[in-house]
């Protein structure tokens, strides 16, 4: 007699009260396929339900842009700024959770490396390294960026509170608050970028302010949602940077966020093996310390495909859920297959190239099927 052991990341597991159907989440990644004014549309609201049919218990929103200031980071990507983009999320959000599926919106302000416009802003005067992404539509170096005022930071914080609202209008189950990869949260979180002399400058313990007063606002503006946070070490624009304090400062980030009302902490590897980006000094990771230090649901995202290492995140007590990006791409249905011991399809960069839209990948399967 024969027995099968399910994988552990097909277990239900909770997130903040939402009740997932297993521990697969497809990572949230940028198509810019929205309108010009963005808003969702039927392609995108496609996209996203296929995942919640292939499955997967929970789906991220690609970044979107939460105001109409200074946060929209590229051209064609989605926003929750306006009230007309409701609408557009309504839809999406109804096709995923007629599959089966759970949604959360990610919220996310581009700051210094937005290349959808000239207006960018950011903690500090400080041109970002490396330069615009191809994929999204960008070229050549990223302009000097102007310091944002303390009112203009009032702000951003509030136009992250009016985007959750409209988030809950538009059927989300949660709201995710983007502080990772180089972005605006993340500018003010790292040293480099950030060489501010109030309260948001300085010490760790100030570099986080903002994201946690941006998660502050975010549960005390829609309570009935799951408040979570992405944050991460790697950035877009630079895959090698670490928090310069290691160990020490991963605990003063982790626990401000978690007093702030985070309900989750999501860590990104931006593109690299979880193992990568999560390894510390002494031989533990960074997730593990993030459920130590808070007490609360880790997400680990990075190479979660390989069914070998998201058993060991997962039984080894490095996180709660798995995000997954490539692999997801290249299986819609991979909770699915893996329930089925099917094998998995490997991803191919074309799907992301030359441009990273859905449309793009909506060709290339297209040529794999003539």
């Amino acid at each position: 007699m024969t027995t099968t052991v399910e994988h552990p990341a097909l277990a239900p597991a909770t997130l903040g009260g939402l009740a997932l159907r297993n521990r697969y989440a497809v990572a949230p990644m940028s198509r810019v396929s929205a309108r010009p004014d963005g808003t969702p549309t039927g392609e995108m609201a496609d996209y996203y339900a296929e995942f919640a049919r292939g499955g997967f218990g929970l789906v991220f929103s690609e970044g979107t842009y939460p105001d109409s200031a200074a946060s929209q980071g590229y051209l064609n990507q989605p926003g929750l700024a306006r009230d007309e983009h409701i609408a557009g999320w309504r839809v999406v959000t109804a096709g995923v959770r007629a599959a089966g599926g759970r949604m959360i919106a990610q919220l996310m302000h581009a700051g210094a490396i937005a290349q959808g416009h000239s207006n960018t802003v950011a903690p500090s005067a400080v041109q970002p390294r490396g330069e615009k992404m191809r994929a999204y539509g960008g070229s050549g170096p990223w302009p000097v960026p102007r310091e944002l005022t303390t009112t203009e930071i009032d702000g951003v914080v509030d136009g992250f509170a009016a985007a959750a609202v409209r988030a809950r209008q538009a059927g989300f189950d949660g709201v995710e608050v983007h502080a990772a990869n180089g972005y605006l949260l993340d500018q003010f979180l790292t040293d480099y970028t950030n060489h501010r002399t109030d309260s948001y400058g300085g010490p760790v313990a100030n570099r986080i302010r903002l994201t946690a007063r941006v998660v502050t606002a975010v549960a005390e503006a829609v309570p009935e949602l799951v408040t979570g946070v992405r944050l991460s070490q790697t950035k877009v624009n630079d895959f090698t940077y670490r928090w310069p304090g290691g160990r020490d400062d991963a605990e003063v980030i982790f626990a401000a966020v978690a007093e702030a009302g985070a309900q989750y902490l999501h860590i990104a590897s931006e593109g690299r093996n979880w193992l990568e980006t999560a390894k510390l000094a002494d031989g533990g990771t960074i997730t593990a310390l993030a459920r130590k230090v808070t007490g609360l649901p880790v997400i680990a995202n990075g190479g979660m495909h390989d069914l070998a290492q998201a058993q060991e995140v997962l039984t080894g007590g490095h996180a709660d859920l798995l995000s997954l990006g490539h692999g997801a791409l290249a299986n819609p249905d991979l909770p699915a297959r893996v329930a089925a011991a099917q094998p998995l399809a490997e991803f191919d960069r074309a799907m992301v190239s030359p441009t990273v839209t859905v449309a793009n990948a909506r060709r290339w399967r297209e040529s794999r099927q003539a």
